[in-house]
């Protein structure tokens, strides 16, 4: 009877103040996104330019010819990576361990995504396009495959850390503002890299080693090593504190879930809406390289928005005081148009010179505020959404949900990577380098105008479609209040039932 009581004391603590997490996990869930973005936060980028611009130098390839495959390279990764989130999301939820559902994927999955990221920049010595194109199609689709299998389920864990809606609120801003500063901690990587490469070899022969990419293949080593270091932190101190139910569900079931949950439907529309506002990130490099004067850096040039994103999560949490989540994301997409918009006219104003840098990076501190929220605000909407799920359905299936998240983020991707290279190689008329001491071409004035374009008004326009869904989201207010206290009545019912269960038994 000590168990029934010791129950029943339990049962009057309310659930909705509990708090289940220790201080230190919170952190270390922080830490593993922090090593999984560290990789592939900058990955896709580089390796574009390292297939453009330095994979085949020499070879004597056409370079309209190389700018399309690329495009269709990235088009097509895009695609399978929205076929693997589907996938990967039903077998999260098919997983059945004693580490959890989520754990083993990214833990065990570490290393692979190390080693495949690794071959990315190992380009085969080839005269032949076809081999050429063989290659790229298959290594980079390969390691959308792998990423994605690391990617989606450490998203997943935060709507598992804890029952408690405010406290995963908060494990999920705080790891997502880790996330965004192991984004630009890659970029540090590739700023360190070359500058010991430099020391060691002196500037003649770095200059011969980066012509051949050779900096982006040690970079990629060091991030890859420090990814697997923090991802096994995370691994070894985290834990899943949602129950799972037990029913296997298919892949039709999957792809239903997915298309007929209004608002998990809302929440993933967002990133297909804004498919383009991606685009800024291709062009910064180029924007590194012929402002700044290197594509090393980026991270420079990246910063100061690094910085604005870093202070707009800590915003988000501000102002989801004041305002519900449809209403911050809202308020922060107009916001980040309005800075793109700002960032574009006084840019054109001054003119692509060494003028520009200082008013830019200031500026690019007031754009990466809008990055806080889209980093935050969606995650805590989709928990949201598995918690409305279980309501309706008495299933919670954390990797289906951000799966059907993925699924459209990932095509979203596919047009990303597929439009940017389009705008940067084609339709701003860029020049490739044809010799191999030159990493990169002079360019014209009109070229230059067109990448501030591609990395202010194409990205702006996009953000504020991508507000649209959100106006018919409403997993807000009264409906969730009614939907969290319900299903913490029913866990706590559960766990009475289990105790009553053992004092009966004894």
């Amino acid at each position: 009877m000590a168990k029934n009581n010791s129950a029943v004391a339990e049962t009057s603590v309310n659930p909705a103040d509990k708090k289940y997490m220790k201080p230190s996990e919170i952190v270390t869930f922080g830490i593993g996104l922090f090593g999984v973005a560290l990789l592939t936060g900058w990955m896709p980028d580089y390796t574009m330019t390292f297939f453009a611009d330095f994979a085949f130098k020499g070879q004597g390839f056409d370079s309209a010819q190389l700018a399309r495959v690329v495009s269709l390279v990235f088009g097509v990764a895009g695609v399978v990576g929205a076929v693997c989130e589907l996938v990967i999301g039903m077998l999260v939820d098919r997983t059945r361990t004693a580490l959890g559902k989520v754990k083993p994927w990214v833990g065990f999955g570490a290393i692979p995504l190390a080693i495949i990221s690794m071959l990315v920049f190992i380009a085969p010595n080839t005269s032949s396009f076809t081999i050429a194109t063989i290659w790229m199609f298959v290594i980079y689709s390969l390691y959308t495959a792998i990423s994605c299998a690391v990617e989606s389920p450490s998203n997943c864990f935060g709507a598992l850390c804890s029952p408690n809606p405010k406290e995963r609120s908060g494990a999920i801003s705080i790891a997502s503002f880790l996330r965004s500063v192991g984004q630009s901690g890659g970029q540090v990587v590739i700023i360190v890299v070359p500058i010991i490469m430099k020391a060691l070899m002196g500037q003649q022969q770095y200059k011969n080693a980066e012509g051949q990419g050779l900096d982006l293949i040690i970079s990629t080593a060091v991030c890859a090593l420090g990814m697997v270091l923090f991802v096994m932190i995370f691994f070894g101190n985290n834990k899943e504190r949602v129950p799972y139910t037990t029913d296997k569900v298919s892949l039709a079931e999957s792809i239903k879930l997915v298309f007929t949950n209004k608002n998990l439907l809302m929440v993933s529309l967002t990133k297909l809406f804004g498919f383009g506002r991606g685009v800024y990130g291709t062009v910064s490099l180029y924007i590194a390289v012929y402002l700044l004067g290197s594509k090393g850096l980026k991270l420079a040039l990246m910063l100061p928005m690094g910085i604005g994103t870093a202070v707009g999560t800590l915003l988000v949490n501000l102002v989801l005081k004041k305002f519900n989540t449809k209403q911050t994301y809202i308020l922060f997409c107009l916001y980040g148009a309005s800075a793109m918009a700002i960032l574009f006219l006084v840019s054109k104003g001054i003119g692509f010179n060494s003028t520009l840098i200082i008013p830019f990076l200031i500026l690019n501190f007031f754009c990466g505020i809008q990055h806080g929220n889209t980093n935050v605000t969606p995650n805590i909407m989709i928990a949201d959404c598995i918690d409305e799920m279980e309501y309706k359905t008495g299933k919670r299936q954390e990797g289906l949900a951000y799966a059907g998240y993925g699924l459209f983020s990932k095509i979203a991707s596919a047009g990303t990577k597929y439009l940017a290279p389009f705008l940067v190689y084609t339709w701003s008329g860029y020049r490739f380098s044809t010799s191999p001491t030159v990493a990169y071409a002079e360019q014209s004035n009109e070229v230059l105008m067109k990448f501030l374009a591609i990395y202010t008004i194409i990205p702006a326009i996009f953000v504020l479609l991508q507000f649209v869904p959100i106006l018919f989201y409403d997993m807000v207010g009264e409906k969730k209040d009614r939907i969290t206290a319900a299903l913490a009545e029913k866990r706590e019912a559960e766990k009475a039932d289990i105790a009553d269960a053992d004092g009966i038994a004894e």
